[in-house]
């Protein structure tokens, strides 16, 4: 059996063994000069290592579309991703849902907790959303969702596909967030990243499916990466960062249920499930 045959017989795992070997190796890559030379990472150079990870879900999703479904997959891909004609709103849900929650919860923690909870202003952080859901998207709603979806229900598919992606993080996780390094508080920030951003691709894939639009899942990734670095309170310490995200994931979740309870587990309305 050749690679291609291999590939479309199992297209889902290939994609993750491939995004994940070639985001892992090219943080490795970055990271290696410190490496050879025995030092630690600095931040520097580990917020660097996110930047080049995001080849791995881009490269893997166009390349794998074109070998499992060939042109037409293409054509059908790059058509999702520029698919802008869509209820005003899908757009007013996938822009604002990130930064309200995010709000609602920091707010709600800086009255009850502490004030070290106030939001925060970093206007830069916007580009971070920017440039990470435009590549991931490709892989993760363009490729990956739609294939999960042929074995399982959307709901659950968007689970794994968000469990997945969150372990997809663990080269850059301690880099994430405003505190660092996490020390003994690695292990909560990350089961609390998972859950948050395993909530956030159930709300991505929502408005996809419904949607049928790669731009729109592209548009609400941006709007979370960015304003979840703009928003974010700093400084933290690992304890106060790990549980302000553990709420924040908690939030999520409970929008997540909502969601579920109005739309089932295809996701998707009836006048999207008539349009699909």
């Amino acid at each position: 059996m050749n690679i291609k045959s291999l590939i479309q017989r199992h297209p889902v795992v290939s994609y993750f063994v491939m995004t994940y070997i070639i985001s892992w190796l090219a943080a490795l890559l970055v990271a290696a000069p410190q490496l050879v030379q025995g030092k630690p990472l600095g931040q520097l150079q580990g917020i660097l290592m996110f930047p080049a990870m995001l080849l791995g879900p881009s490269i893997t999703g166009i390349t794998l579309t074109a070998v499992v479904d060939g042109r037409s997959g293409l054509r059908d891909l790059f058509a999702r991703m520029g698919r802008w004609r869509v209820g005003i709103q899908w757009y007013a849900l996938a822009i604002l849902i990130p930064p309200v929650v995010i709000l609602a919860v920091l707010l709600t923690m800086r009255m009850v907790v502490s004030p070290i909870y106030t939001p925060g202003q970093f206007v830069y952080g916007a580009g971070f959303g920017v440039v990470a859901g435009f590549f991931e998207e490709i892989g993760w709603t363009g490729y990956a969702y739609p294939k999960m979806r042929e074995q399982r229900s959307p709901l659950a598919a968007a689970v794994l596909l968000g469990v997945l992606w969150g372990l997809w993080h663990m080269p850059v996780v301690d880099f994430l967030g405003a505190a660092w390094p996490h020390g003994a508080y690695w292990s909560p920030f990350f089961l609390a990243f998972i859950a948050l951003v395993t909530a956030m691709r159930v709300l991505i894939s929502w408005v996809a499916s419904n949607t049928q639009s790669v731009l729109l899942a592209q548009l609400m990734h941006a709007s979370s990466t960015g304003f979840l670095a703009t928003l974010s309170p700093s400084p933290l310490s690992p304890a106060h960062e790990a549980l302000w995200y553990a709420v924040y994931a908690g939030a999520l979740w409970l929008v997540v249920v909502l969601v579920a309870v109005t739309f089932g587990k295809t996701l998707m309305g009836r006048s999207s499930l008539a349009a699909a």
